[in-house]
């Protein structure tokens, strides 16, 4: 059996999932559509486009596994119009050679009143971004060919830029400046250290007895988004900035003439509420545990600030 593993798309998910396959000595195929991702030995890059499906299919001659990392902008009509139907010819193009393909998941699907959410939480949603996900994970369950999603909360971690915790909280704490954060400052919330989702990933994908599950990627213990302040600015060793928060009317009131405003709206309950996710019955399966947050803080902090002494030179 082959022993390549395709990656499609090199944002901070696919990029780090590649890292680490090709850290294990095995070998990588990463396709996007520049060509672009990190540089090893094991990685061949490819530039493809998934959304041609005779491209997709040759690209995956020879693959074990496939790890299915594409994103799209944050837009309802942007996930609708190229999701479905990238995901659709991925999975026929896996089924055609025999792998398994494996996606990260969000928690948007899922009945946020059920508090933790575990992976037996009903998936119920069925409007804009939170039901594009249901649909998606309806059609992986509905595929013949094998899957694996592996659920993750709000994104962190090296290479993590558009994110909440990422370059909207990192670099506003190195410079010492108010962090103002979405809904409560003070309500927990999940954060997943995007390392443990790949390793996750990875280890979902050469476990059979782990195929066509929905799986939760290990997460460590909730926090609020003031705590989360304070962990980066341990990490930094800085004091800790002044935290604010943006009432969730505000953006719903802009909402009504901008649209990245309205998109970041729907997402609001995540961040005006408890969001918390539980992985431990996900973390015995893997034979995983997640990064303690301040090793994974430590980490962020460190590569945000080599990537701004890269800039500056």
């Amino acid at each position: 059996m082959s022993n390549i593993e395709i990656v499609t798309g090199a944002g901070p998910v696919g990029a780090t999932v590649a890292q680490q396959l090709a850290e294990q000595g095995r070998r990588v195929r990463l396709l996007t559509r520049s060509g672009s991702g990190p540089e090893h030995p094991l990685i061949e890059r490819r530039a493809v486009d998934v959304s041609d499906p005779s491209a997709v299919h040759a690209a995956f001659e020879g693959a074990a596994a496939v790890y299915h990392c594409i994103h799209a902008a944050y837009t309802a009509e942007a996930w609708e119009r190229t999701l479905p139907a990238a995901e659709h010819t991925v999975l026929e193009a896996a089924g055609e050679v025999g792998a398994v393909v494996v996606f990260p998941e969000s928690l948007y699907s899922y009945d946020t009143e059920q508090q933790p959410m575990t992976e037996t939480t009903p998936r119920t949603a069925t409007t804009g971004k939170r039901g594009i996900r249901a649909r998606l994970l309806d059609a992986r369950a509905a595929s013949s060919t094998p899957t694996v999603s592996v659920v993750a909360s709000d994104f962190f971690g090296p290479q993590v830029l558009s994110a909440h915790a990422g370059e909207r909280m990192v670099p506003v704490v190195l410079a010492g400046k108010t962090m103002r954060v979405l809904g409560s400052a003070d309500t927990p919330h999940s954060f997943t250290f995007v390392p443990d989702l790949a390793a996750a990933m990875i280890v979902a994908a050469h476990d059979r007895d782990l195929w066509n599950s929905v799986l939760h990627a290990p997460t460590a213990p909730a926090v609020t988004q003031r705590q989360m302040v304070q962990a980066y600015a341990d990490a930094a060793g800085v004091p800790a900035p002044k935290v604010s928060a943006l009432p969730g009317w505000v953006l719903r009131t802009a909402g009504r003439l901008h649209e990245g405003s309205r998109e970041l709206a729907e997402m609001m309950y995540q961040f005006e509420n408890p969001f918390v996710m539980d992985s431990s019955a996900s973390e015995q399966r893997l034979g995983l545990k997640p990064t303690p947050l301040p090793e994974a803080a430590e980490q962020t902090v460190q590569w945000w600030r080599e990537r701004s002494l890269a800039q500056a030179g």
